[in-house]
């Protein structure tokens, strides 16, 4: 419990009781004890069909261009799937989700069934979007290099760069975001002295948009 003095500052109860929760919402992401994004990506999913189906009408009206519902869905219902994916440390799983959720939504919108076997690819190019694993990968390299020129005693990056002591435990270990964004860079053939050197840096925001 937070109190409030007559002075106007708060002291904090620490008689108050606590709850222990598994997860958590803060600033529109969800947190969980397992540090994984499986109920990041479950939540945001869930919001962009709500967010979706509030637009149906726009959406999937045929008096609208396909090209302009696809710039529509992409401000108002993929920005909202992707709220704080870039710093999600994500599993292969979790972006099947992603696309899996979205390529209904793209279906629905080009009044496409699953049945008719038109290829994502196709249906994404009507609408004029990326794949949105694309987009997942373009906002952690923009984060990353984000990060990387700040201040070496930057609160982030030190979080970024900190190295827990101890031996690991047996058996394949989850991926940590550095190493899922540091796979990026080489997918891409990045280097991280391209995001610092502002005679360089145009290189690095290049290859973040090339496909």
């Amino acid at each position: 419990m937070i109190l409030v003095t007559g002075t106007g500052r708060t002291s904090v109860d620490v008689n108050a009781n606590l709850r222990l929760v598994n997860k958590f919402c803060y600033l529109g992401d969800m947190l969980s004890v397992d540090g994984d994004a499986d109920e990041a990506v479950e939540t945001r999913i869930q919001i962009g069909w709500n967010k979706f189906k509030q637009l149906e009408l726009l959406l999937t009206n045929k008096d609208i261009s396909l090209t302009m519902r696809g710039r529509l869905y992409s401000s108002c219902v993929r920005s909202i799937m992707l709220h704080g994916s870039e710093i999600w440390p994500i599993r292969k799983e979790n972006e099947v989700a992603l696309q899996r959720a979205e390529m209904r939504m793209v279906r629905w919108m080009c009044g496409v069934e699953l049945h008719d076997r038109v290829p994502s690819k196709r249906l994404r190019k009507r609408l004029g979007l990326d794949d949105i694993i694309l987009v997942l990968q373009q906002n952690r390299l923009r984060r990353y290099g984000h990060v990387l020129r700040t201040e070496d005693n930057d609160c982030v990056k030190k979080c970024m760069e900190y190295e827990v002591e101890g031996a690991r435990t047996r058996g394949r270990q989850k991926k940590t975001w550095r190493e899922i964004v540091e796979k990026d860079c080489q997918a891409r053939k990045l280097n991280t002295e391209d995001a610092m050197d502002c005679t360089r840096i145009n290189r690095w925001r290049k290859q973040i948009k090339d496909d």
